[in-house]
């Protein structure tokens, strides 16, 4: 689990390991692995193939779900953090439904198409990880934080693998947005530097920064210990957006990687901030 972690996403492993309580880390990343492999198995090969795969994993998590027998080893680690933890099965049935989308992505025609996507795929992959810190999935209040988190981060990635994305014949960008800028989508599989083509990523880069800066509430809405988490999650989102406005329409031509340094400065910032915490209430 850990390996396939380190592959999929190493600066959120990296943070995880670093800056969750010790004893919530096993779930956040049973949870997280969980997540991210159910989405690789609808990525990669021929439409029908991939199609066969992913209806024998969700007969493998259903089966699980349902008896609590499974052999396979990250769906176990799963499936006894979302006992432990008391998760809804409504959530883990709402993101093998939504992760369906990927299998013929048809695109999104409006920001309403893209806010239907985050409802049916992103928010789900939120209370399956996120969601993991508040005992039972938390209230309705916590849950409509992780959809802003959710909404915020999924724009973040979209920005950040536009390349690669293009490249595997999907657009995670609404046409409308593009042809409010004067853009097609020849432009952006093309990667030409244009104004259009700069204007369109600042603006989503804008909505993004604005969506995480409205679920930073989240912070205050989690206990203490998983604060530190938290807020570097939502500071590594911000530094890639910084650093996709920076690329402008460098983004359609190359994916963006997370800079080690930078993300090593945000992983020591909160580690000072957690110590201190600890070492504040050490003195009462």
């Amino acid at each position: 689990m850990a390996q396939f972690l380190m592959r999929s996403d190493p600066a959120a492993y990296a943070a995880a390991r670093v800056l969750a309580p010790a004893a919530s880390q096993p779930h956040l990343l049973a949870g997280f692995a969980f997540a991210s492999f159910t989405d690789d198995v609808c990525d990669s090969g021929p439409l029908e193939e991939r199609r066969r795969r992913f209806d024998r994993w969700v007969g493998l998590v259903r089966t699980g779900l349902d008896t609590g027998q499974v052999q396979h080893p990250l769906l176990r680690a799963f499936l006894h953090t979302s006992a432990e933890c008391g998760l809804p099965r409504r959530w883990v049935e709402s993101y093998l439904e939504g992760t369906q989308i990927d299998l013929r992505f048809p695109g999104f025609v409006n920001e309403s198409d893209y806010q239907a996507y985050i409802d049916q795929l992103t928010w789900p992959f939120a209370m399956l990880t996120t969601g993991l810190v508040q005992p039972g999935g938390g209230d309705e209040k916590f849950a409509r934080s992780c959809r802003l988190l959710a909404d915020g981060c999924q724009r973040t990635d979209f920005l950040a693998d536009l390349a690669e994305d293009l490249r595997g014949g999907n657009l995670y960008l609404p046409t409308d947005d593009l042809q409010r800028h004067g853009v097609t989508r020849a432009d952006l599989e093309q990667g030409r530097d244009t104004p259009g083509v700069r204007a369109l990523i600042s603006a989503t880069a804008d909505t993004a920064h604005a969506t995480l800066e409205k679920a930073s509430r989240i912070v205050d809405e989690v206990a203490e210990p998983h604060r530190p988490l938290v807020r570097c999650v939502l500071s590594l989102h911000h530094q890639r957006l910084r650093a996709i406005t920076s690329r402008g329409a460098g983004v359609a031509r190359g994916p963006l990687r997370d800079q080690p340094v930078a993300c090593l400065r945000l992983l020591l910032q909160e580690r000072r901030s957690a110590a201190g915490v600890i070492q504040r209430r050490s003195c009462r």
